[in-house]
């Protein structure tokens, strides 16, 4: 029996190096190394493909993925369980379930239930965090706890819980079904009166504005926010004072850009000598997260591609805003999930954008010169970046020429 103090485990189970080791080799590709050590570039006969110089494993993610596998090593003989997806990558999910790990939620969940959980199990607490009240349901149990959530999610929390300590409602940029934004929300019970309401867009902010401005009725308000808003919310009462918080994942710009909105709104309604009394905001984007977004748009503006693609799993919050980027190019633009999505120079499958089903576009890849910048969401590894890459080349019938390319690397 493990002693109740070491039964929860955030800072690794002591094997981060060892299993970095075996993590790096599983997930490393030859043709990203030969991209990073020749200025992010490579040119394949008539395909010439520009990586975003930061892609990719994020430290968070790379952190998530490293304690799950740390768990194998430390805890042979015990049943691993995961609240849901560790991080929105199928192929890592994949393999973890291929290793023995139950999911309690999403595609892989099968038969497995939160029931089923007993003093010897192990559950894993996904990157995304989970609400407070499951934490103590785990807890109530006597498992053992490996807690994955990242530590840009946990600095949203400590702020939520300052904004609902200080009376003030938790107004979050997000999704509100999200895994984080929902673990996010649930911050403010811990303070009694403690409220939140979910903004997905500036056009939900300007639901607010409208409200404020007497142009909606209480019951509207509720009735478009139904599934967004905490318990008991009253607009009257919980729109007096607001922080301004937001998923991690979201985009910085419009972060930006909804709070700003707010602020302004709440000058006009109580004046801007008493704006602090109302109106609260902290940057809290991830670091990982803006870094990738700042790639892409530099990208943008350099690689002068002819089309870009996106990689990561289509339930990646942080790479579908990723492929909006892209598509803000006015070039063609394909989210993916990997290399199963290129099907033949004619075919991709792809996530057209938000809210849509997964299609197949057709004559995705021109004839001639073409010149490719590519990118990858913070949970996707570099082996699928990398194949990714290699089943593009496949389909223009140039695999011998990129493993040439890579040969006369390797003997430098």
């Amino acid at each position: 029996m493990i002693d109740k103090e070491k039964k929860y485990f955030r800072s690794g189970l002591g094997l981060r190096k060892e299993i970095g080791e075996v993590i790096t080799a599983e997930f490393s590709a030859e043709v990203i190394e030969f991209l990073k050590n020749n200025d992010y570039k490579i040119k394949i006969d008539r395909l010439e493909f520009s990586l975003a110089r930061e892609f990719g494993f994020c430290y968070g993610v790379e952190r998530a993925v490293n304690y799950s596998y740390q768990i194998f090593k430390k805890f042979p003989e015990k049943r691993v369980f995961i609240t849901g997806e560790v991080i929105h990558n199928p192929q890592v999910n994949q393999k973890l379930l291929d290793m023995g790990v139950r999911f309690l939620s999403g595609p892989n969940q099968g038969e497995n239930k939160r029931e089923d959980i007993g003093s010897e199990d192990v559950i894993v607490l996904p990157a995304f965090g989970v609400p407070v009240k499951e934490l103590d349901f785990y807890r109530e149990t006597g498992c053992t706890i490996v807690d994955t959530t990242c530590g840009s999610v946990i600095v949203v929390w400590k702020n939520v819980e300052k904004y609902a300590q200080q009376g003030y409602t938790a107004v979050v940029h997000g999704k509100w079904h999200h895994e984080e934004t929902r673990a996010t929300c649930s911050q403010t019970g811990k303070y009694e009166g403690g409220h939140f309401l979910v903004l997905l867009n500036l056009k939900e902010a300007e639901e607010v504005r409208e409200y404020i401005r007497g142009n909606r009725t209480k019951q509207e308000f509720l009735d478009h926010f139904k599934d967004a808003v905490s318990p008991g919310f009253d607009p009257d009462i919980h729109l007096q004072k607001i922080g301004i918080a937001n998923q991690t994942t979201m985009l910085m710009t419009e972060t930006a850009e909804l709070s700003t909105f707010l602020k302004e709104i709440y000058k006009e309604k109580f004046g801007a000598e008493n704006i602090n009394d109302h109106f609260m905001a902290m940057d809290t984007i991830c670091s990982a997260t803006q870094e990738r977004q700042d790639a892409l748009n530099m990208l943008v503006d350099e690689a002068n591609a002819d089309l870009f693609v996106v990689v990561g799993g289509f339930n990646s919050s942080n790479t579908v805003n990723l492929a909006n980027i892209a598509r803000s190019s006015e070039r063609p633009a394909y989210h993916i999930r990997g290399p199963e999505g290129i099907l033949s120079p004619e075919e991709i499958t792809c996530l057209p954008g938000l809210k849509r089903d997964v299609i197949v576009r057709k004559n995705w890849l021109p004839e001639g010169e073409i010149k490719i910048g590519i990118t990858a969401g913070a949970s996707t590894p570099n082996s699928v970046v990398g194949k990714t890459i290699e089943a593009i080349v496949e389909a223009a019938g140039l695999s011998e020429e990129l493993s040439s390319l890579l040969g006369k690397e390797k003997s430098k």
